[in-house]
């Protein structure tokens, strides 16, 4: 783990309506991992536990009223390429669930990847927020908070738009045209992925450029789980915070079905699958609502912990 020492900085940006508004906020000294969890760590925590992730379950109905038995069974969101261009709009065009689709096996039983095989170095993926605690705490550790997250995916360059400063392709050298310094989808989302970086999908954690902390995937590669509930804009020093227990006020019901009262959890740093087109939120002022009971092809974590 990397230590910090915590500070004042300036969270959140004027680029969504949801990263405002800019405050200065001030976070304790905390340690946190260099890079996402991996598919290698993740495996030595189910080897030690026995520990069966939420995609490994069957859905509560209590969760989902009105929703179909046979779509109840344990499985996961699958990113699934359209076969043309379409109405960004409405995710669903590119998002399925897939039965039997978990960490071990991200995309399902016949989408051709096993992770714990093939794919060690990656970021574990198809996890929910539950299975980031239950492995944050077997490790001795916790989850970010939101403060936290953006705190440490800065590098201590306050202010600035990215987690390596405001160009997105820095120049030099090496790279007198620009460098990509992060995996975020290359092409046409969401139906054309070029791969010209080396990769469609996760990459091994590591393979881009640390951001000044010395942390890497900090943004791209993989959206990160918080602590933080979601709320539609930032509650600024001075506001009362959303209770641990609500399940109202400043929570939103879940998007994915309309009438849960499933609470939002604040994702963190993008993943593979922003795009300068789409979603741009390869960046550390970003942030996203993700249902804590859902597990995708584009969500991991990280740990922290107090010093």
């Amino acid at each position: 783990m990397v230590r910090l020492a915590g500070g004042r900085f300036r969270m959140g940006s004027d680029e969504q309506p949801d990263e405002g508004p800019v405050h200065e906020r001030e976070v304790g000294a905390f340690a946190i991992d260099a890079h996402p969890v991996t598919n290698e760590q993740f495996a030595a925590f189910v080897e030690a536990t026995g520990y069966v992730t939420v995609a490994e379950r069957a859905l509560d109905p209590t969760d989902f009223p009105g929703a179909d038995p046979a779509d109840l069974v344990p499985g996961g969101l699958v990113f699934t390429p359209t076969a043309g261009p379409v109405d960004l709009r409405d995710w669903r065009q590119w998002w399925r669930w897939v039965p039997g689709a978990n960490w071990r096996v991200p995309f399902g039983p016949d989408g051709g990847v096993d992770a714990v095989s093939e794919r060690l170095r990656h970021p574990v993926v198809q996890v929910s927020y539950a299975d980031a605690s239950a492995y944050a705490s077997w490790a001795g550790k916790r989850l970010p908070t939101e403060a936290e997250a953006e705190f440490a995916a800065r590098g201590d360059l306050d202010g600035a738009r990215f987690a390596w400063g405001d160009d997105e392709f820095p120049r030099d050298a090496e790279h007198p045209r620009g460098r990509l310094m992060v995996n975020r989808w290359q092409g046409s989302f969401p139906y054309l992925n070029t791969g010209a970086a080396g990769f469609v999908g996760t990459s091994p954690v590591g393979t881009f450029p640390p951001n000044g902390y010395g942390l890497s995937d900090v943004t791209g590669n993989v959206w990160e789980w918080t602590t933080d509930f979601y709320a539609p804009r930032h509650l600024v020093p001075g506001e009362t915070p959303v209770d641990a227990g609500a399940r109202g006020n400043l929570l939103a019901e879940t998007s994915a079905e309309p009438g849960s009262r499933i609470p939002r959890r604040v994702l963190k740093g993008g993943s593979h699958l922003c795009s300068p087109d789409y979603c741009l939120r390869y960046r550390p002022a970003a942030r996203s609502p993700q249902a804590e009971d859902t597990a995708t092809t584009h969500i991991g974590f990280r740990c922290a912990a107090d010093t």
